[in-house]
């Protein structure tokens, strides 16, 4: 009897219930807007919403707007680099870096969104040290960034909340 209470009461994992019906296949990941002074953000981005739906197998990639069913659009609203720790001579060790993202998937023909958030916020860390070398920790930090929040991102679009 309790093994079927829960079954009984509508009762359901949050999450569960998939917000895209199976008839949609295929996605236009559109180019994400850019409105910070990070070069190339918007690509770092785009590119990893990009693999995401790849990944999964769940959609294929339209070639144009016009081919798909859905369309993920997003916007870098903003991209901050601040202190995380610092080193005995007051200089930073490591940096955090901030993105806030206006994202949004929508079904191409009705214009319905399936979800959207416009201030999706994901953090990254990286470590400071000589010129070259955190430049590049930086690049990968964005990266990994990016890569995250599209994961985290395409949980959220593929489930019911």
């Amino acid at each position: 009897l309790i093994a079927l209470l829960p079954a009984g009461c509508g009762y359901r994992f949050a999450g569960e219930e998939a917000s895209v019906s199976p008839g949609l296949r295929t996605v236009f990941v559109d180019v994400f807007a850019n409105r910070t002074g990070e070069a190339y953000a918007e690509s770092i981005f785009r590119s990893a919403f990009i693999s995401r739906f790849v990944r999964d197998g769940r959609f294929s990639l339209a070639r144009s707007r016009g081919e798909a069913d859905v369309i993920c659009r997003g916007t870098v609203r903003s991209l901050q680099t601040m202190p995380l720790s610092y080193r005995a001579n007051k200089f930073s060790a490591e940096e955090r870096i901030t993105v806030t993202l206006d994202i949004s998937f929508e079904e191409r023909q009705s214009g319905r969104k399936i979800w959207a958030d416009g201030a999706f916020v994901g953090t990254g860390d990286y470590a400071v040290s000589a010129a070259g070398v955190t430049e590049r920790s930086r690049k990968n930090a964005l990266t990994a960034l990016a890569n995250d929040t599209a994961e985290r991102a395409y949980h959220l679009m593929m489930s019911a909340f």
